[in-house]
Formats: structure tokens, sequence, C-alpha cells
């Protein structure tokens, strides 16, 4: 065989190489390999993301605070679109052709092949018409959510909100997309992970009039969403209500806390707002209002991020602390002379010379005055002396952030002895100097939740559980799995918190409280606060706890401007405890409540003396 004959036969043999690898190529792709078949079906394929209803919130008792409201969002992907009807669109989505043109233009710079929200948080009653009409509008096509409901319209700050995402969370976090949602604020933030579920996805067949035809692969490649847990909250949902109420038209927070547990049962903040006015395509507008409202600030929780002196309210952990070093003994006595005592005067006059028992009940600024210089004395210098006392005062939780689930607390201010040294240098500074500290005035800042704190902790005679809000979390399995809160003990002895739970019940049965707060069925302890405001009228405190054995409730009521604690903060507190503990106001009390929800104090200039 010759050469030429050689080479013809490679070549052809080559060639039936190729041919047969040709062969068996197209065999893969068009027989076996599933790829290429799912590229081409891609173009009547949709891609839906299942958004799974968030978690509810409940109160104690189960009753429900939070749930959900079903929503439609329109989608778009840019590539499948085709000449339409904008107007028609418009009108049936309720949307400006100009902010329909801007979601496009912005869906398209996304990406072409990926969905992109056009109109959010749709209507049920905007979704009917839409998807009878939505077989003219190639490319679009709607997603199911959810939207949150409060029907009580209360605790809006403690709760918080829900928001679309932005780009930095979108960025860093790889569960969340452009266009979904997330806590902003409150509980809804706190509990996030918990709440929100686990999305899940729905591949559908859809025809060339934009109508699902049915499951793709029979829904082999789906996965199914997963829904948010639930949170059990301490909240009494009436007996928030009730004290959303009683602050009608007033500044100011309220808190309560279960002393045995540390749970938070209320918290409010006044002014409030509605907390259906964030849900919906009105949210961005209503937050924009609601944030630009300087006056009264209804976005603040005042109940952790009022930075307050404390006032006389203060003056029971100045006890704690006096008893405790043994500044001062239950019998030892000093004289006041009333308002024209030096340093400090008394705000009326009363009994004197006088004990303990009697100086809490008085509130007299003289013996607290007294008694806060022999603590400042107790040491071999004033800066010890005054480290001593601040370590005290830390550990009842003032100076800290007590709450785990709200971000936005504050942690008030409690001086330390630095500050001092620098104001005045070491060694020139004393009790004289910063004599305020003995009413709970000058430095001291202080929330309304560690006042509560306080009391709680006294009525427990000795130690408070970390305040917080949510009890358990409940699966979609209906299993519940109870929370665990750090227990803090003091280092104050049990005969001490008599003595001083002693002078508390005396201030309710032994003043102008009896006719006002005092309860015949229960016995309560408390401690007034009239707070010096440079700003105008003296702001009105109350603390105080009920049973005075085994106790139920510890409250804090603390009202912007309105004067004396004895006036409003007093009798708004024991109108509270009563409404938990007997379950209703006794008739005799009626034409209180009635006047104190309607005492306006939005705009006082001089505070009433009485009711």
């Amino acid at each position: 065989m010759d050469t030429f004959s050689k080479r013809k036969f490679i070549v052809a043999g080559i060639m039936l190489a190729i041919g047969a690898i040709f062969i068996l190529r197209l065999f893969s792709i068009q027989i076996t390999n599933k790829t290429y078949k799912q590229f081409a079906t891609r173009n009547v394929l949709r891609r839906i993301t299942v958004f799974p209803a968030r978690g509810y919130i409940l109160d104690r008792n189960e009753k429900l605070m939070v749930y959900n409201k079903a929503a439609y969002d329109l989608m778009i992907i840019p590539r499948e679109t085709k000449a339409f009807d904008t107007l028609e669109l418009c009108r049936i989505v309720q949307l400006e052709r100009q902010d329909l043109r801007d979601a496009i233009r912005k869906a398209k710079q996304y990406s072409k092949y990926k969905p992109s929200i056009i109109a959010g948080q749709i209507s049920p009653d905007v979704y009917a018409p839409l998807q009878e009409k939505l077989y003219k509008y190639p490319g679009f096509f709607v997603q199911t959510r959810t939207l949150r409901e409060y029907p009580s319209k209360s605790a809006a700050q403690a709760l918080g909100f829900v928001g679309e995402v932005n780009q930095k969370i979108v960025d860093t976090d790889h569960y969340y997309q452009s266009g979904d949602y997330i806590g902003v604020s409150g509980l809804e933030k706190a509990y996030e992970k918990e709440l929100r579920g686990i999305k899940g996805v729905r591949n559908s067949m859809v025809d060339v009039h934009n109508r699902v035809k049915g499951k793709y692969n029979e829904g082999a490649e789906d996965t199914t969403a997963v829904l948010g847990q639930n949170l059990i909250t301490g909240f009494d949902k009436d007996l928030q209500a009730y004290a959303e109420l009683l602050m009608t038209n007033k500044r100011g927070a309220i808190v309560a806390i279960e002393p045995s547990t540390g749970e938070i049962m209320l918290m409010v903040s006044a002014p409030s707002y509605d907390p259906n006015l964030l849900v919906g395509r009105q949210r961005s507008t209503n937050y924009s209002i609601l944030d630009r409202d300087s006056i009264n600030k209804p976005m603040w929780n005042r109940a952790i991020i009022g930075r307050y002196p404390p006032g006389s309210t203060f003056k029971l952990a100045n006890a704690l602390i006096a008893l405790e070093e043994h500044a001062i003994s239950p019998s030892d006595r000093f004289s006041c002379a009333g308002k024209v005592n030096s340093p400090i005067k008394c705000t009326h006059s009363h009994v004197s010379p006088l004990a303990i028992r009697e100086g809490i009940r008085e509130s007299c600024n003289s013996f607290f005055w007294n008694t806060f210089r022999q603590i400042m004395s107790h040491k071999s210098n004033s800066a010890e002396s005054y480290q001593t006392w601040r370590d005290y005062i830390t550990s009842f939780g003032f100076g800290t952030k007590l709450n785990p689930e709200l971000s936005s607390e504050v942690k008030g201010n409690i001086p330390e002895v630095a500050l001092y040294d620098k104001w005045y240098t070491p060694g020139h500074w004393n009790s004289m100097t910063i004599r305020s500290l003995a009413i709970g005035q000058g430095e001291i800042e202080a929330t309304p939740l560690q006042m509560v704190n306080l009391v709680a902790m006294i009525a427990n005679r000795g130690f408070y559980i970390e305040p917080h809000i949510v009890r358990a979390i409940q699966d979609v399995n209906r299993e519940v799995r109870l929370l665990q809160y750090e227990k803090r003990e003091v280092n104050i002895r049990p005969e001490n918190f008599s003595i001083v739970i002693g002078g508390m019940q005396a201030v309710i049965e032994e003043t102008k409280l009896q006719y006002t707060v005092k309860n015949e069925k229960f016995i309560i302890c408390g401690k007034t606060g009239t707070v010096q405001n440079p700003h105008g009228a003296d702001h009105s405190a109350f603390v105080g706890f009920a049973p005075r054995d085994n106790p139920k409730i510890a409250i804090a009521v603390f009202i912007e401007n309105a004067g004396f604690g004895a006036t409003y903060a007093a009798p708004i507190a024991g109108l509270l405890m009563e409404k938990f503990l007997n379950d209703s106001i006794a008739p005799k009390r009626k034409e209180l409540e009635q006047k104190l929800i309607e005492t306006d104090l939005l705009n006082v200039v001089e505070v009433k003396k009485k009711l």
C-alpha cells in the first residue's frame, strides 16, 4: 500500500472518530442531559420567593398584640416585558406614572433577568382587579407576602416596626434581597431571626398570557417556607391600653414589672402613635411626619431613653446605703427647719426632728442631706466614700443598661470620681460640693426603667431579675421555650429593706395619698418625687409596689411638667395597680380616673396644685 493510501485511511479514521464524538455529544445533550432543557424552559419558568408569615407577638395571657394580614408585591422581570398600557396599570395599582417609570428604570439597572418590586404592599382590594388584568402585562407578576397588624394600637415604641432593608443589609446578610423587610426597632428588631421564619421558593410554569399553569418538575425543586416563631411576652395587653389611656395628652413614661420574674408588664411612652401608621404603602410618608415632630417626639421610647433626674424617688437608694454602711441607724434623727433650712431646703413643714421612717414619709430634704453627708464621711476621704456609694448605686441598676432586648436603651448617668476630680481637683470636693445627689438631683440621670427596677429590687428584698419583655418563644409546633434571664443580688441586709419598706407604706397610708392611692384590698408601698426642671415646670414622679408581701407589681410613673409627684404620678400608679390586682376600678375612684384621663399637660404653664 502506497503512502497516499495510508494517509487516506488515517484521515477517514479521524473523520469517523470526530463524527462519533459529535453523535455521542448530541445524544447526551438531547436525551440524557437535562441542563439545556432547563435553559430552554427558563423562558416559561418563574421562580417565586415564598415569604413566610412573620411570627405573632402575644401578651402574658396569649392575647394577640401583633399578627399578620395579606399583602402583595407587583414584580417585574425587565427582559420579559413588552409594550403595555402604563396608564391602565398605574390606575389599577394606584401608582403615579413617573413613579412607575422610575421603578422600571431601577429594576433594569439592578438586573434584566432577576425580579424587582414595582409596587409593594398592595392591599387585597387592589390585588383583585390587578389579578384579572395581569395577562395583559408580560414580565409582571404578583408575589404574596404578609404585613403587620396591630389590633390594640398600643405599645408602639416597645413592639417596634418593620421596614424595607437597605443596601448595606443586603450586602452583609445574604438572607435578605432588595425589597425584603426586616425588624427596624423594638422587639421586631431584637427578635428578627426568630420572627422572620425561613423563605421558600416555588418554581411555576407560565404560559404566553403570563398565567401560572402549574408547578415545574412537579415541585421537585421547590422549598417550603418555614413560619416565623411567636413571642410570648410579659405584657398585659389590657393594662397597657389602660395605662396609655391615663397618659392621654401627657408627656412621660410608665413602666411596670413583675418583681419575682423581671417581666415587663407594661411600657408606655407618651405621646405615642398608632403603629398601623408604619404599615403599608404610606409607611414612609407617615414615618417622616412622626419623625419630624420635635415637640412630642412620638418615636422616642421615653421609658428607656428618657434621661431624667430621679428626684425624691432616689432617696430610697440613699436610705438603703446609709443603713447598710451604718452611716445612720434606724433611730437616728435629724432636725428640719423647713423652707429656711440650709444647705438644702425642705418643700413643706412637717414633724422635726425625724428618723428614717418619717424621713421617707415626709420626703424630707434636710433628713436626706444629713444622711448623704454621713455616707460621704464614713471612709477616710470623700473620694473613697463616694466610690463606695457609687458601687452600691450601680449594683441597683443605675448607670447601666438593664434590658437585653431594646437596643436604643441608654445608661443614664452616675458620675465617676474622675469627673469630680476634674471639676474640682482631687481632695477639694466633698458632700457639700455634690449635695444635690442626696435628693436625686444634680448630675444623676436615670431612665424610668431604672427607677422601676430599683423599686422591684426593694420589693424582692435584695435582688432583681434582668428586666425583660419576652417570656418565651413558641415554635411552629406550639412548643414553648422559656428564656432565661440573669438574677442580680445586692449587698443589703433584709432588715434594712424592712425599714425602708415601712417608710414607703407610711407614704401611702399616713399622707394625703391615703385619699387617692391607698387601697382597701391590698397594701401599697411607694415614694413620690417632684423633680426639679430648669427648663419649665417640675416633673411628677412616683415609684411603688403592691402588695407589700409577695408583691405582684412594681411600677414607676414619670410625667413631664406635671409638678408634685402626689398630684398626678401617684394617683395614676394607684389606678394601674388597682386595675391589675383587682381587675377593675372601684366606683368611688371613677371620678378621679376621669379627671386624670381628661387632664391635658402638654402645654403646661403653671401646674395645678390639686386635681
